[in-house]
């Protein structure tokens, strides 16, 4: 059950002509009053013929009439409204039952506390099976303003408290981090412009897009600016910049000015001073160009930064960090990952940016390492290989399911639910990035006697997921991805052994598939073997004949042996 407070309204008699009149699309029958705070002798314009809206307009507002002629300062926004909506699978709901439910919420709201006999007058109207609205003009029969402060979350603890009492569908308790819904009137002019989002909504994608591309607050309006949206920005009497607002192009009020959005209201983690924390932990470093010579790609790199994100979530401020982290870190992976991808990849990362907002303060700083390799995968000019996107979308799955698991910990059942979703979409995109791997490996398996060999490998490395990892249909890729690992030097049951312990294989839906890219990802150098490293050294000291004497005869090298040597061996 949803109970949406909307804002303070001005005009008591236009709302009571929209709740008793058709609706918009002829939705609304049998509009009548189920509950009030006087139902005797108050007019129902739904009941009875002689009753009109202008009546009863002015029977709720005579408290507000009052206040008015007595004081200087008007009272004009004493319009409270709340609509309060069951889910669809809830069972019907009678009239008295929804009166009930009503009196609840207007004692919550402190519209009507219990035992108040002083309190705001008010009326429930049903138009529909599935709803009603509450209206209430803001000022008690004694004169005074009720206190609203905390009523959001009050009505919302009381929704639970009745859904559980009448056998409702059960929603999870807010815990105001969640963004604001758009209003009835924006989706209203979304349809009618033809957008397939209101302007929040809009502007919060895009808002959150920005964030890895700049590095402090001014950059990052310029960069709002530059993408087409409409900014509005307040500084302080020395320049400084205190907070934006954001506009929708194309996004006009009737007398034709744009609309602006404050960035708290577009999402709570998208205020100025927020972002600013985010960008400042971002620190730049002392030789920038040591990384960017690194021979790992930034997408390796980043499947390596997260590698350590569940030692990481011990400390509350760091795991919250991290987690906002993790959810840039999505965003640009989706912003650079080949057209075939993009839409699950936008599809997780949208669905995880609740994930990303709690109650818990983040320590920024200690997210630096995920916040660095998001920027680097920005400002990379070459796409991603197929094993390097495969590794780290399944690192990202991973992150996830460990995020998730944080939230679930500490009773965050939105941001819970917000994570599964994501790992929903990011498995999708998982197989997606790997089919053609899979493909190109299955294609040239290993010999059969060395795939017994690696199976034996596999018992003795990972033996509580042995038999599902030998029947997955991925295992002959398996077995083939560990043969070339073995060629470079790689010994097969240590990278297992490697591989299990960095992601637990009981939530993997395909563990052969897992221990792919698991694999592939660390497995993808060469290892240093003892002959190779005798060869150099001899190539080293050739010239020197008398330093070659001085140290005596040299150690027979031992060559590593492949899976088919290891299998004659044992014959």
């Amino acid at each position: 059950m949803i109970a949406a407070i909307k804002p303070a309204g001005t005009n008591t008699r236009g709302l009571l002509a929209y709740l008793y009149g058709r609706g918009t699309h002829d939705e609304h029958f049998d509009p009548h009053i189920v509950a009030g705070f006087a139902m005797l002798g108050m007019p129902d314009p739904g009941r009875d013929e002689n009753a009109t809206l202008t009546e009863l307009g002015h029977y709720l507002d005579e408290p507000v009439s009052l206040r008015n002629s007595e004081f200087g300062k008007k009272v004009t926004d004493h319009v409270w409204h709340c609509p309060v909506r069951a889910a669809p699978e809830d069972r019907h709901l009678s009239d008295a039952e929804w009166g009930e439910i009503a009196l609840r919420i207007v004692q919550a709201a402190g519209i009507a506390p219990a035992g108040d006999d002083l309190g705001c007058r008010w009326i429930a109207v049903r138009h529909a099976d599935d709803h009603i609205h509450i209206l209430a003009t803001t000022v008690r029969e004694d004169g005074r303003r009720p206190k609203f402060h905390g009523s959001g979350l009050r009505v919302g603890d009381a929704c639970r408290e009745i859904e559980k009492d009448y056998g409702l569908r059960r929603l999870k308790k807010g815990d105001r981090t969640a963004a604001r819904r758009p209003t009835q009137a924006e989706m209203h002019k979304a349809e009618r412009l033809g957008w397939e989002e209101p302007s929040p909504e809009w502007l919060q994608d895009r808002v959150r897009a920005a964030i890895p591309h700049v590095t402090n607050a001014e950059e990052f309006i310029a960069y709002l600016e530059a993408g087409g949206i409409e900014v509005q920005v307040r500084r302080g009497p020395s320049g400084d910049l205190l907070g934006y607002a954001a506009g929708r192009p194309g996004d006009v009020n009737e007398a034709g000015e744009q609309i602006y959005h404050p960035g708290s209201k577009i999402s709570p983690d998208l205020s100025l001073p927020k972002i600013k924390a985010r960008l400042e932990s971002s620190r730049p470093e002392e030789h920038p160009t040591a990384r960017r010579n690194h021979p790992s790609t930034p997408w390796h790199q980043a499947a390596d930064a997260l590698d350590t994100l569940h030692t990481d979530l011990a400390n509350d401020s760091h795991a919250q960090a991290h987690i906002t982290a993790l959810g840039e870190l999505l965003e640009v992976t989706a912003q650079k990952a080949p057209a075939h991808l993009r839409a699950e990849l936008q599809a997780a990362s949208k669905a995880f940016a609740r994930a990303q907002r709690s109650q818990v303060r983040a320590e920024d700083r200690a997210a630096h390492a995920l916040r660095r390799a998001a920027r680097d995968i920005v400002h990379t000019a070459t796409g991603p290989d197929g094993s390097a996107l495969a590794a780290l979308v399944a690192a990202l799955v991973w992150a996830a399911i460990v995020a998730g698991r944080w939230h679930e910990a500490k009773n965050h059942a939105h941001q819970a639910d917000a994570a599964r979703q994501a790992v929903q979409h990011l498995q999708a995109a998982g197989d997606r990035a790997l089919a053609p791997t899979l493909a190109e490996l299955t294609a040239r398996p290993p010999k059969e006697e060395a795939r017994r060999v690696l199976a034996s490998d596999v018992r003795a490395a990972v033996p509580d997921h042995a038999e599902r990892i030998l029947a997955d249909p991925a295992w002959p890729a398996l077995a083939t991805v560990l043969v070339d690992a073995e060629a470079r030097g790689h010994q097969p049951h240590q990278l297992l052994k490697e591989a299990a312990a960095q992601r637990e294989l009981t939530t993997a839906r395909q563990p052969a598939r897992v221990l792919i890219t698991r694999i592939q990802h660390t497995g993808r150098n060469p290892a240093p073997n003892r002959r190779a490293e005798a060869a150099r050294r001899r190539s080293t000291i050739a010239s020197s004949t008398l330093v070659q004497q001085s140290r005596g005869p040299q150690p027979s090298p031992v060559a590593a042996t492949t899976a088919e040597q290891r299998h004659q061996q044992r014959r």
